[in-house]
Formats: structure tokens, sequence, C-alpha cells
């Protein structure tokens, strides 16, 4: 079968323009954070890696990632040598920052070589849906916004979870792909929360026979078994033969933190926020009890517990059990009809009940959710309709992230046009759907979408012109609040369609 075009190669040279032109632009403190882990790893051995806390920013992603820093900081060091000292704070000359640009550029060919792959190995009836879709991940405004302004390596490390779903295709790539997730988890430990559904497809697919759960395969448990202990004993062993476990768990683990980022992720808890705002103002009249202290509290991004005036606090604990148990309808489904579908498909719900549920979330994990539902995505209409308002909620509330008036032209004309680009072209590429859509579904993905346009507007433009500096806070609070209505709605949705597939 001919390419289709543009290719991926063509699009990433032209991707690729756009973000040399975008290295001078806003940078967030994650720049920061990740030259002081260039500095860590080169100037310090290794048992004083997860100890150093000169500066704030203190290294809290898992060894394989702190190796990749040790790595990139070697060549750092001829880039320029002042960016490796650790008490250098705020270091940020112009070839930091041409280093640090570059390289998250250079990296983000794993994301490139999985798309490849992913088209590829799609059948050929849904070749041109596969290859939109890889476009639209290539071209995602998110990783431009969070990578290539904001700062991070995502397109990294999501082409290695790409790269594992698309080995997970096949019975004889299955134990590779198993591999490969686990050498993602010792990168990000975000990745956790998909790993219930690799857990009960592995062990479904690889570990018992096609016909009966009695059926034993040995052999592959063994190797199965041996091969993710191999990986996470060369990234943590050093750090259990040093006894520095629970000072490494410490860090990756920091429960200290509140339940609510700075800006609300658009989850429920940032639902349940903005309710318990309301009922201060309406307490008095429904009786309700309110907490003083808690009426001018706000959520901050280091540390710090958020409080709830009127409504009931919210544990760690109690996340995690509504984190579990919205995992685990989809873990059922995908024991009993392990398909490579229906692994995708749990893949993504996992990701929703993680991003929704979960304690402490970034705005940035919604890509937990947006990245294995977009493989998925053009399956059919059903599919494509619960998607749609993800695409809206998902990207636009990544916005506050860029507050500065240089980037406001990049982040909305940029996620406007790949909004009205691909969302457009996949509505003309996917299939109809076998089973009836639901009516009152697709009414609410069509009114959300319309609904993007005015808030964004009020948002960036109206607000400070009615109100000048007063109540900051409220185009925030509506962003996050409109998001959180989205992916909510955009989860129910699909939950419908996967549990009446």
């Amino acid at each position: 079968m001919a390419d289709q075009y543009p290719t991926l190669a063509q699009c990433a040279v032209v991707a690729t323009s756009l973000k040399v032109l975008l290295w001078p632009a806003y940078k967030s403190t994650d720049f920061e954070v990740h030259r002081n882990w260039l500095a860590i790893t080169y100037s310090l051995p290794i048992d004083k890696w997860y100890f150093e806390e000169t500066s704030e920013w203190t290294l809290d992603y898992p060894p394989f990632f702190a190796y990749f820093e040790w790595l990139l900081a070697q060549g750092a060091h001829y880039a320029d040598a002042a960016m490796l000292q650790i008490n250098n704070l705020d270091y940020d000359s112009w070839q930091t920052i041409h280093f640090q640009r570059a390289t998250v550029i250079l990296t983000e060919l794993t994301l490139v070589y999985s798309l490849y792959a992913f088209v590829q190995s799609s059948p050929a009836a849904s070749k041109k849906q596969a290859h939109a879709v890889a476009l639209s991940l290539l071209l995602s405004p998110a990783l431009l916004i969070i990578d290539h302004v904001h700062f991070q390596y995502n397109g990294f490390m999501y082409g290695i979870l790409i790269w594992s779903i698309v080995l997970a295709r096949k019975q004889s790539t299955l134990l590779l792909s198993g591999i490969m997730f686990a050498t993602l988890l010792c990168f990000k430990h975000i990745y956790l929360y998909l790993a219930p559904a690799y857990f009960a497809f592995l062990l479904r697919t690889y570990c018992l026979g096609p016909r009966s759960i009695f059926d034993i395969k040995f052999a592959n448990c063994i190797k199965l078994g041996v091969s993710i202990v191999a990986v996470f004993a060369l990234a943590f062993g050093p750090f259990v033969y040093w006894e520095q476990m629970p000072q490494v768990l410490t860090r990756l683990f920091p429960f200290s933190r509140g339940l609510c980022h700075a800006y609300w992720a658009p989850n429920v808890w940032a639902i349940y926020s903005f309710s318990d705002r309301i009922l201060i103002y309406l307490a008095p009249y429904l009786k309700l009890s309110v907490n003083s202290d808690a009426v001018n509290s706000v959520t901050r991004g280091l540390v710090g517990d958020t409080s709830f005036a009127v409504l009931p606090e919210v544990t760690p604990r109690m996340t995690f059990i509504l984190t579990l148990a919205a995992q685990i309808p989809a873990l059922l489904k995908l024991f009993l009809r392990p398909s490579w579908d229906n692994f995708v498909a749990t893949l993504t719900l996992c990701g929703y009940a993680s991003f929704l549920f979960g304690w402490h979330v970034h705005e940035k994990a919604i890509l937990l959710v947006i990245v294995p539902f977009s493989l998925i995505a053009l399956k059919d209409r059903r599919y494509f309709g619960a998607f749609r308002p993800l695409a809206v909620a998902g990207h636009v509330s990544l916005f506050p992230l860029l507050f500065t008036v240089q980037e406001f032209p990049v982040k909305t004309v940029y996620t406007l046009v790949w909004l009205i680009a691909f969302l457009l072209t996949f509505d003309k590429l996917v299939p109809a759907s076998e089973k009836p859509r639901v009516f009152l579904l697709d009414r609410f993905s069509l009114l959300y979408t319309a609904l993007a346009v005015p808030l964004m507007v009020y948002t960036s433009l109206l607000h400070h012109m009615i109100f000048g500096g007063k109540y900051e806070f409220l185009p925030l609070m509506f962003t996050s609040s409109y998001c959180a209505i989205g992916v909510v709605g955009s989860w129910l949705s699909f939950s419908v369609v996967h549990f009446t597939a």
C-alpha cells in the first residue's frame, strides 16, 4: 500500500522547525528542575542523587530517568559546563536553553518511530485512520505546550508507551511489550496507573492458555517474571544494595502534597472543590456549617493539604479506593475478553480513573487518557463521539500552563487549528457504528465542543476587559470546571460505549 501523505517524516520536519522557533519562548520551573537534575547526576556519585537538596527541585523520578539525565549531562558539559554546577540555581544561558530544548526534540524520535510502527501494524482496512491518528499525536498541541514551551520529556516517554502497546498486538512480541512497559515505569512512575491493564492482559494472553485460565504456561510465567525483575533490578538494584529504598520511595511518592495541584486539574476533585466554593455562599441559606479556617485556603503545588470549608475532607486512601474501583470493571472485561482493542480501551479507562480520582493530579496527566484513547478513537462513530469532548477539554485545560501574553497566540491559534483540522478529518474517516449511537451523548459532545470558543474568549480577553486585575481566580476556576465536565462526560460516554460493545 502506498504511503499516506503527508508522511510522518515530512510532518516531523515541519513540526521541528516550529519547535526550534519556540526556543526563546516562556519556560516553566520544570526547565530549572531538569537543569538541576543534570547537575546532580553529573556532579555527584549515584548514592547521593536522592539525598541532594540544595535546590527545592529535588530528584523525584525513578532511577532510569536519573540515568537518562546523566547521559544527557555528558553532552551538556560541552555545551556549557556551568549548567552542571549544583549551586548555579536558575542558570539559563542561551547555550543551556538551546541544549535542553534540543534534547527534547531529539528524544522525541522515539515517538516518531512508535507512531510509524503503529501505522505499519494496523490492518490494511484501517491504515488511513491509523495514519491520521499518528499525525494528530505527532502534532499534538498538548505535547507542544507541555514539552516544547513549558518543558518536559513526555514525547520521549509516550513514545515508549505507544511502542509497548504496538508490540502487544502480536503474540510473538508480548514479552517484549511487558519489558518495554517495565522500562517505562522505571523512567516515570505515573505510568503505574496503567499497570493493572498490562497485568491483566499479559496474565491472560501470555501466561494462561487461550481456552482455559487453568492452562498455565509456566515457561512464559518464568520468562515474564524474570524479565520484569531484571528491569527493576537494573533500575533500583544499587539503591537496594545501599539500603536507600526508603529515601527513594519518599521522593517518588510525596503524599504530604495536597489533593489538588496549584491549578485544579480538570477532574472530579475540581468539581468537588468548585462545589465547595459555591456552598460557602449558600451555607447561610442552607444552614450548613462552615470551616472558617478553610474559607481562604488555596491549593499549592509543592506542599500543603487542600482544605474544604463545607464538604468532607478527602484522604489519599479514599482516592486510591475510588481509582481502583473505577478500574476494576474494565480489568474484568479485559481478563474475560483479552483482545488488543479491549487492552487499549482498558488502558484508556485506567488512565481516566487515575486522572479523575487520583491524589494531587497534575493537569499534564491528561495525556494518560488522550494518548491511548487516540489509538482507538476512529474504531467507529461511537468511540469518536466519546473522544471529541476529551480532545477539546484535555487541550484547553493546558492553557493556564502558558500564562504569558507572548505565548497566547501559540496556544490558542495552534490548538484551534489542530482541533478543527483533525476533528473534521476524523469525522470524515471514522466508520459507522454497528450499534446505534446514544442521542444524549452525541448532543453533549457537540454542545460541549461549541462552548469551548466562548470560554477561551472570556478567559483570555473579556475577563480582563470587564474586571481588570480583580478576581484573577475566576478564569482558572471556569477553565478547570468546564474542562472537568468535558473529561467526566467523555469518561461516562466511553464507559457506555466500551461496556455495551
